[in-house]
């Protein structure tokens, strides 16, 4: 693999690892019996002993089994990718041999060659601004190529994504290995049509940066999928943001009214105030029935609520937000509304 083709595919693989809020590792999993990848050694199998008791590999998949269907999921991901990366090598090569050059001449007349140049006054502030922690003596030519390749890094990637997937459709690339659809049911606050093709459960946190975020692309996939994609959404508080699982109450107790989606709004909007008092607040912004959204949150009457969502989360596989199941196929993270559409068109193709 040339290096201006490994640096693309390293840069994206790194900005889809930044993508979500992670629930820590060491926390245990939901009550599950382990993973596809272990299906085939027996569940009795005893891994450990103390006194008279004996402890089985059914009983620590059952502590773990978020952990071990997370593994299972980034081993997937990881022989997808490599499916990818190989077959685009070889694309890469092919055109590259057509046109009689070798394979990084050839990305770099197709990348680089379309990137227009930063302008004179863009490398003279960086260069500025950059300055003290520069080598001694570095003047603004001896760093134009590092300054100019800061500058058009972002413009790079998106070039070289865009190259691969025309290089992808070209040659009507298909990817084999697909996930196993997870069964997550479709139960809490919905937008869209009951009988769509395509049904979206989400799992989020309204103190998680990330799931805030990630409103955009869904808000996004809602329009341009209207009629064609339903989206539930249901609760999965970390235990690291003190105050999501009194906001997660708080947007229950306001679907109690049938107002859900405008407390699911003001709350996403407002993560930096979410205890209580800021809560009761919200709920009157919402346009919510101030003394029965009180009485509602004070009273806990929906924690179990948001602790069968959670359950049901960690269950599935879910260990940080935002989780999506398209149709049982999990995405996980704030990720462009490109990834979601590769699994919905795929879902309403058939």
């Amino acid at each position: 693999m040339t290096k201006t083709l490994k640096i693309s595919v390293l840069a994206l693989s790194a900005a889809l690892a930044l993508v979500g809020c992670k629930q820590d590792s060491s926390g245990s999993g939901g009550s599950g019996s382990g993973t596809a990848g272990l299906s085939a050694e027996n569940p009795a199998t005893p891994v450990a002993k103390y006194g008279d008791k004996t402890i089985t590999l059914k009983d620590v998949d059952a502590t773990i089994s978020a952990q071990l269907k997370q593994m299972e999921k980034q081993k997937l991901e990881l022989r997808q990718r490599g499916a990818e990366q190989m077959a685009v090598q070889e694309m890469v090569k092919a055109e590259a041999a057509k046109a009689g050059q070798t394979d990084e001449q050839w990305l770099k007349a197709n990348i680089d060659g379309k990137i227009p140049a930063p302008a004179e006054e863009e490398i003279s502030k960086v260069f500025s601004e950059n300055q003290a922690r520069m080598p001694p003596g570095a003047t603004i030519e001896s760093m134009r190529e590092q300054i100019v390749g800061f500058l058009q890094q972002d413009a790079k990637r998106d070039a070289a994504m865009k190259l691969f997937d025309e290089l992808k459709a070209k040659n009507k690339y298909q990817l084999l290995l697909e996930e196993p659809r997870v069964v997550v049911e479709a139960k809490g606050p919905a937008r869209g049509p009951e009988g769509a093709k395509v049904t979206i459960v989400e799992f989020s946190d309204f103190e998680c940066p990330f799931c805030s975020k990630a409103e955009d692309s869904v808000n996004q996939v809602m329009e341009q999928y209207a009629g064609k994609v339903r989206l539930v959404f249901r609760h999965f508080p970390l235990s690291f943001h003190p105050h999501a699982a009194k906001a997660a109450e708080a947007s229950a107790c306001a679907d109690e009214q049938g107002k859900f989606w405008e407390m699911h709004k003001v709350l996403f909007a407002n993560q930096q105030k979410l205890g209580v008092e800021d809560l009761k607040a919200h709920a009157a912004t919402a346009g919510l029935d101030a003394a029965k959204f009180a009485a509602c949150l004070d009273g806990a009457a929906k924690k179990a609520l948001v602790e069968a969502d959670q359950k049901a989360g960690t269950e599935a596989g879910v260990s940080g937000t935002p989780a999506f199941f398209i149709n049982g196929k999990m995405l996980s993270g704030a990720l462009p509304v490109t990834e979601f559409k590769k699994i919905i068109d795929a879902e309403l193709a058939k």
